[in-house]
């Protein structure tokens, strides 16, 4: 099993910024793919943004050029820079982590943090 504990959410005006950290605990081995899904009021799960221990980083479309994705392999935590935010990035960010990028979705997941941007 991996423990991934999420923090730094928070409320914040549209065109702040803000830095989710995933921190993972347990298992770390099967964490060779770590990302970020968020999910809407009202809407399902959306994939945000992962990176695998290689480097290879992926994005949706809507935050390319606002958010940052990076890791620290040797502390087994990935962050989420988000720049430029914007009210439709309102929503709880969830942290996945699995062994390959294209498993992400069905690997461990944390509690998740609340993102607010109000505009």
């Amino acid at each position: 099993q991996v423990q991934l504990v999420e923090s730094g959410g928070g409320l914040v005006q549209a065109g702040d910024s803000l830095r989710l950290s995933c921190a993972a605990s347990g298992r770390t081995f099967s964490t060779d793919a770590m990302g970020w899904f968020r999910q809407a009021p009202g809407k399902g799960r959306q994939f945000v943004a992962a990176m695998d221990r290689s480097g290879n980083r992926a994005y949706v479309n809507s935050v390319k050029g606002r958010f940052t994705i990076s890791r620290d392999n040797a502390k087994n935590t990935v962050y989420l820079q988000m720049n430029s935010l914007k009210p439709e990035d309102t929503g709880v960010y969830y942290c996945a982590a699995s062994g390959t990028l294209s498993t992400l979705e069905s690997g461990s997941w944390g509690q998740g943090t609340q993102v607010t941007v109000s505009s």
